[in-house]
């Protein structure tokens, strides 16, 4: 095996527990990830590894920049052992091993030099021409998608706007906007998530929007806990600005030029038309926090690439929360903005304290929990995440099954239109889909369903 081989197979292990030494490379590997070689810098690469900023980083890092100063980007093996044999690493590894509660690595950064040999991973777009190449445009076109001015805010409307905008009312809560791209920029940004963005990894707790992951395999890891959590973010991708995008795609090694044009083409400021057709609904708060969060650039809902970009984005998010959880020997993931927690005694005996220290965290990244959404959901009744029932197995809910079943027996006995009250344009491969849900969860209900189905005349 190449040392490139060696190199990678290190990094993309996920472990859930690896050995002290694992630990040790890992923060090796992001120590020399970090931008600036200094004090501030490598505690916040390590807290993005450990999951939180714990209290012995800091001594740590003072033993490593004692010994090196400057980055030793020849010399990876000799900062890994620097690190593992440090005062402060080995009374952490007692600790944890006191607590029968092993040090963990939360998020895997690729050093410097793993980068370079890993390269192949990602496209290689060193220029702006090299951009326009892979989406087939040329650069005035390129500019004008990327829009980096603003000038699609500031014209009057009209069919040169990149995005359509749709206000969706929801009864005693805030509106939401459809923010949705015109065609030729959503093909695009879909040629961006195909070949960059989705081969970018995500934290281990995302679990929307990934390929091989879902709300099901995000639901089955609270499977028989004592309580689960749920939290829910307001206005989740307006949150996600146009500088957390720029800075995922710079720690993904892209260039300045090239991250900034990437960031253009994935965000978006609504113009002041369209948020004043904002309709009624929220609280006068509620209004002003979405009307201000719109109009900076964000993450638009509704373009392709912004869920994978939300993933990317909200990494440290990600990796505070699962520190978090850890504290109190709980699992955290997350599926889009449904936050699910679960564990045993110590987090049922004290879930507010966890929850108001979740909240902490979550505002602290810039984000904000919708209160009226949280829920804690302990032994006794029953717990779901996001919508599906975990208490001894991932399974749909009654109320939602038996709608579906009175749905599709109706169908059969009046006919499918008296039942596409919405004018979904494929009724029949729209109730198929929601069957085959139903089955990757609950196999012999799918299977009744599945046989009042084939009775309906289409």
């Amino acid at each position: 095996m190449t040392e490139a081989a060696t190199v990678a197979s290190r990094v993309l292990a996920r472990k859930p527990r690896p050995s002290s030494s694992a630990v040790a490379a890992a923060l090796a590997d992001a120590f020399l990830a970090a931008d600036v070689w200094a004090t501030g810098q490598l505690i916040e690469s390590g807290a993005y590894v450990m999951g939180a900023r714990r209290r012995w980083l800091l001594p740590l890092v003072g033993d490593v920049m004692s010994a090196f100063v400057r980055p030793p980007h020849d010399a990876p093996r000799l900062l890994t052992s620097l690190i593992f044999n440090a005062p402060a690493f080995q009374e952490a590894v007692r600790k944890a091993d006191e607590r029968r509660s092993p040090l963990r690595v939360h998020h895997h950064v690729l050093s410097a030099s793993a980068s370079r040999e890993m390269s192949g991973a990602l496209p290689s777009i060193d220029s702006i021409r090299d951009l326009a190449a892979l989406l087939a445009l040329d650069i005035g076109q390129l500019q004008w998608f990327a829009d980096t001015k603003h000038w699609n805010r500031r014209a009057r409307p009209g069919p040169l706007h990149h995005y359509r905008y749709e206000w969706r009312t929801r009864p005693g809560r805030i509106p939401r906007l459809l923010e949705v791209p015109e065609q030729r920029l959503r093909r695009v940004q879909s040629t961006l998530l195909s070949s960059v963005l989705a081969l970018i990894p995500a934290n281990d707790a995302a679990h929307g929007f990934i390929p091989g992951r879902s709300a099901a395999t995000g639901a089955a890891r609270h499977i028989g806990s004592d309580a689960v959590i749920s939290l829910d973010l307001t206005t989740f991708f307006a949150r996600v600005t146009a500088g957390r995008v720029y800075g995922t795609l710079r720690q993904s090694g892209y260039s300045e030029s090239v991250a900034h044009i990437i960031t253009g083409l994935c965000t978006n400021a609504v113009p002041p038309w369209a948020l004043a057709a904002m309709p009624s609904g929220g609280s006068p708060d509620e209004r002003f926090a979405l009307r201000r969060a719109l109009a900076t650039s964000h993450l638009p809902q509704g373009a392709p690439s912004s869920p994978m970009l939300a993933n990317l984005a909200i990494r440290r998010l990600d990796s505070r929360l699962a520190g978090w959880a850890e504290s109190v020997d709980a699992t955290y993931t997350r599926y889009a903005d449904d936050l699910a927690f679960s564990g045993g005694r110590a987090l049922a005996k004290r879930a507010d304290a966890f929850v108001r220290g979740a909240e902490r965290i979550i505002e602290d990244e810039g984000h904000s929990v919708n209160a009226r959404k949280t829920r804690v959901r302990r032994q006794g009744v029953r717990q779901t995440v996001t919508g599906i029932v975990v208490n001894q197995h991932v399974n749909i809910s009654r109320s939602e099954y038996d709608r579906l079943k009175a749905t599709i027996h109706n169908c059969v006995m009046h006919g499918p239109t008296s039942q596409n009250r919405r004018q979904i344009d494929d009724f029949r491969a729209h109730l198929l889909g929601r069957i085959s849900w139903v089955e990757s969860l609950n196999s012999s209900r799918g299977e009744r369903l599945r046989e009042e189905f084939a009775r309906i005349r289409w």
